[in-house]
C-alpha cells in the first residue's frame, strides 16, 4: 500500500491535507450539483448565496466569504457570463454593483430545494460518530469518504426530508397556488379547475375527501394531492401537482404512494384519475404506481375536464 504522506506527517501538513479533504468533499458536491443541471461548481455556491441576500460591491462579496479578491473577481466573471450575475455601475463610479439576475434568482430557488438539504444530510450523516483529536477526526473523514463519496451518500440517503401533512386551512393558499402554476403553464384553467383549488374545504373535504400535502425539510410545502370522493367507496385522485423547483426530490413519487395508501384507508374500492397525453411524465409515475388506463372510467368520467383524454383505474397488480 502506498504510504500517505500527509496522514504520516500530521500537524506538519495539516493545512495540506484539510485542502485534500475540501477537494474530496467539492467533488462530490460537483456531481450532485450536475445531476440537478445547473452549470455550477461548488466554489460558486457562496457567491451566489450571499448576493441572494441582496446587491453588493466586489469588496463586500470578498469579505462575506472571507475568499481572496483575485479568486472572488474571476468567479463573479464566470457568474456573469453565465447570466447568473449582473454588474452595475453604483455611486461611486469606481465601484461595481453585484446582484442576482433573474436567472440567478432562479437558480437559487433549484439550489435551496434540491442541493443544499440533500448534502446538508448527507454530511451529517458522514459525521455521526466522528469524535477525539482533530487529526483523528479528519482521518475518520478521510476513511468514510474513501469507503462512499459524497454523491454516492446522497443518493443513499434517497427522498429522506420529504413529510406528509394532511390538510388545515392554512394551507388552503399553498393548494391553489401550486395547481394554479401547472393548470395555468400546460392548460387553460376551467370552472371544474377553479371552484375546486379555490374552495378546497367545501368541495373536497367536507363531502368526505382528502388533501395531502409533501413538504421537504427546511423548504415548506412543495406538493400536494387531493381525493375527491365521488361515492361510497369511488374517490378520484386529483390536483396532484410538484413545484417545478422541487424536480429531483422524488417529491411526486413519493406523495403519490401516499395518497394511494390513504386512499385505501378510506375505504376506497375505485380509485381512478383523469389526466391529458400532455402529462406524460405524471401518466408514466402513475403506471409505475398501479394505474392503468380505463375506457370505463372515461366513459363515466371523463366529460368533467374539457382537456381530459386520458383516464386510468388504479389495479395493483
Amino acid at each position: 500500500m502506498a504510504t500517505d504522506i500527509l496522514r504520516d506527517l500530521g500537524p506538519v501538513f495539516l493545512g495540506s491535507r484539510l485542502k485534500r479533504l475540501a477537494e474530496r468533499m467539492q467533488s462530490g458536491a460537483s456531481r450532485i450539483i450536475a445531476d440537478t443541471g445547473l452549470p455550477l461548481q461548488p466554489a460558486q455556491m457562496p457567491l451566489l448565496a450571499a448576493l441572494d441576500r441582496g446587491p453588493l460591491t466586489v469588496g463586500q462579496l470578498v469579505e462575506a466569504v472571507g475568499s481572496s479578491q483575485p479568486g472572488v473577481t474571476r468567479a463573479v466573471g464566470q457568474l456573469v457570463s453565465l447570466g447568473l450575475v449582473g454588474s452595475e455601475r453604483g455611486k461611486d463610479q469606481r465601484q461595481r454593483t453585484l446582484s442576482l439576475t433573474p436567472a440567478g434568482q432562479a437558480a437559487m430557488a433549484r439550489i435551496r430545494l434540491l442541493i443544499w438539504p440533500r448534502i446538508g444530510r448527507a454530511v451529517t450523516e458522514l459525521l455521526d460518530g466522528v469524535s477525539g483529536p482533530l487529526l483523528a477526526q479528519i482521518e475518520a473523514i478521510e476513511a468514510a469518504l474513501a469507503l462512499r463519496p459524497l454523491d454516492a451518500r446522497v443518493a443513499a440517503l434517497g427522498p429522506g426530508g420529504l413529510a406528509i401533512r394532511p390538510y388545515d386551512d392554512s394551507l388552503a393558499g399553498a393548494f391553489y397556488e401550486i395547481n394554479a402554476e401547472w393548470i395555468t403553464t400546460m392548460f387553460t384553467m376551467e370552472p371544474a379547475d377553479r371552484e375546486t383549488i379555490e374552495h378546497p374545504k367545501e368541495h373536497i373535504i367536507d363531502p368526505g375527501g382528502a388533501i395531502l400535502f409533501v413538504e421537504a425539510q427546511g423548504l415548506g410545502v412543495i406538493g400536494t394531492c387531493a381525493l375527491r370522493k365521488q361515492a361510497d367507496g369511488v374517490f378520484e385522485l386529483t390536483k396532484m401537482a410538484v413545484r417545478p423547483a422541487a424536480r429531483g426530490l422524488k417529491a411526486g413519487e413519493y406523495l403519490l404512494e401516499a395518497t394511494i395508501a390513504h386512499a385505501l384507508e378510506m375505504g376506497a374500492e375505485t380509485l381512478y384519475l383523469l389526466t391529458n397525453t400532455d402529462c406524460a411524465p405524471a401518466i408514466h409515475l402513475y403506471e409505475k404506481n398501479g394505474f392503468q388506463h380505463d375506457a370505463g372510467i372515461m366513459a363515466e368520467y371523463g366529460a368533467r375536464y374539457a382537456r381530459c383524454n386520458v383516464a386510468m383505474r388504479y389495479r395493483p397488480s
